[in-house]
């Protein structure tokens, strides 16, 4: 028996109306009518015997079903586009997966840098990116960590040893000058890996001393929270020198924990040899290792 399809336009129709939240603006990417894109909407409706919009006036809700049918459809498309750029000669956009501060803070300001930049997609991803690659939209992911994973290739790509950073106004008004002046402000520390034990230790503070603060999911959401004025963290030096130059954060102190290895770049095994995804992964490289935080068995990789 044939496979049992829903209506090409019909599912167009939906995606588009499904990633604007808007008919009119499905309608003005696909050169129709609002019309009509409601009228394919309804036909996919009828198709799948269930409801994909909740409506109220011009306003419209997607049930939990059809954000769900949304998502996957928009990677199926993407695929499909992807896949006919190939054939038909066109380059198809390298797909890049990450955290919002990972993009904010080290890839974008040397992106420009890059030999293919123009045909690189960003996408960034709340939380930890995931790394199953049928499913994520991705070519390239830049994770948390380096934890092996069956099936992919995963390199090191940045190390960083951490020290306290804080906004310039609050280091004015709390007066902040000696390690001891942080035991009276607030400290924000990390669900995972937190290092003000060791690095009160390495200054001489009784770490029975720290003082109080929010313990937050990850490292990203810390320095914002420094930089709004909240309070004070430890910094991954790797990842925030440009923040530093800019002025919105500053560091105290010469104290540094020791080196960690932070982030790496993932990738299926089968495509690591792809000229461009080879290409961005040695890029990736070569921008740590001229700034020394290229992780140390690392190193001895090939750029």
């Amino acid at each position: 028996m044939g496979r049992k399809l829903p209506p090409f336009a019909a599912v167009r129709a939906f995606e588009a109306a499904a990633r604007h939240m808007s008919v009119k603006a499905a309608a003005d990417e696909l050169c129709l009518t609002a019309s009509a894109v409601s009228h394919q909407i309804k036909v996919l409706e009828g198709f799948l015997d269930t409801r994909l919009f909740e409506r109220s006036g011009n306003r419209l809700a997607l049930t939990l079903t059809g954000m769900a049918y949304a998502g996957k459809l928009t990677r199926l498309l993407d695929d499909l586009r992807d896949q006919t750029e190939r054939i038909s000669g066109g380059a198809a956009p390298l797909r890049v997966l990450s955290t919002p501060g990972f993009a904010a803070r080290w890839l974008v300001p040397r992106l420009s840098r890059f030999e293919f930049a123009e045909d690189i997609r960003l996408r960034v991803s709340n939380g930890a990116p995931s790394l199953d690659f049928a499913t994520n939209g991705a070519d390239v992911v830049i994770q948390w960590m380096d934890r092996p994973t069956p099936g992919l290739l995963v390199e090191p790509l940045l190390e960083s040893t951490r020290y306290p950073v804080i906004s310039p106004g609050l280091k004015a008004r709390e007066n902040v000058n000696r390690p001891e002046d942080l035991l009276r402000l607030t400290l924000l520390y990390d669900e995972t890996g937190d290092a003000w034990p060791e690095w009160c230790a390495a200054v001489g503070l009784d770490r029975s001393e720290l003082p109080p603060g929010p313990t937050l999911p990850n490292c990203e959401l810390a320095t914002t929270m420094v930089e709004q004025g909240q309070g004070v963290a430890l910094a991954y030096d790797a990842v925030v020198r440009g923040t530093l130059a800019s002025g919105r954060l500053e560091r105290l102190f010469d104290t540094v924990t020791g080196p960690v290895a932070i982030y790496a770049v993932a990738c299926p095994v089968s495509r690591s040899a792809e000229p461009r995804i080879a290409a961005l992964r040695r890029w990736l490289r070569a921008e740590a290792r001229a700034e020394g935080v290229l992780p140390v068995h690392a190193r001895q990789m090939a750029l």
